[in-house]
């Protein structure tokens, strides 16, 4: 049975999301680099795979696995598949453009799209906000894509790849109210009393005989 997608709150959960969510755009032109414990280049199909603790960097992007294969186009856009070892979870952490805000996911599967500028979180999928330290939002799901483009997410719960906090194809999401303005800005000094006013006593028996 193919996986229901994600229903009418949640779209409005990534919606809401995607407005503050925007990632660091010129990552995309960045280059990719790459260490791992072992390599195999393949020319002819323009495709590279490293294996053994894999990590990978562009920009402000990071990226975590067991096995990654790289593929160019003839446009030169590039291409990521990153798997995690068995029983564990690939990571990938990327800066919001402009703040001090970052995004990061997990999945047993990542995969980075150079050309659409997406990146998707497959099986088990975890994707969370930090605004600097603080843990923001936090959503999960079977399958978790993410536009850079356009700025929005999309979840799918997965029915056939449920996930242990969205057991049975449910999505799971914790979305943090941003402050109100008038939460935001400092408190009006309070008014100052008026000082008390001194008035002159007739001494003390004055006027009388």
């Amino acid at each position: 049975m193919k996986p229901s997608l994600i229903k009418i709150p949640l779209l409005l959960a990534c919606i809401l999301l995607s407005g503050v969510a925007s990632a660091e755009r010129a990552d995309r032109d960045k280059p990719m680099n790459i260490e791992a414990d072992n390599m195999r280049q393949d020319d002819l199909k323009q495709t590279s795979v490293f294996t053994g603790r894999v990590v990978l960097t562009k920009g402000t992007i990071v990226v975590r696995g067991a096995q990654l294969t790289v593929r160019q186009d003839p446009q030169g856009y590039q291409f990521a598949t990153v798997t995690a070892e068995p029983g564990k979870l690939a990571f990938y952490r990327q800066k919001r453009e402009g703040v001090d805000e970052y995004i990061e996911g997990e999945g047993e599967t990542i995969e980075y799209d150079g050309r659409a500028d997406t990146v998707k979180f497959i099986k088990r999928a975890q994707l969370r906000r930090y605004l600097g330290p603080v843990l923001n939002d936090e959503m999960t799901g079977g399958i978790i894509s993410y536009d850079n483009v356009s700025e929005v997410f999309n979840i799918d719960g997965g029915a056939t790849t449920g996930t242990p906090s969205g057991p049975g194809g449910r999505v799971r999401a914790m979305l943090t109210p941003k402050p109100s303005a008038a939460a935001s800005q400092p408190k009006a000094p309070a008014a100052a009393l008026p000082a008390p006013v001194l008035r002159a006593t007739p001494a003390l028996g004055a006027g009388t005989q």
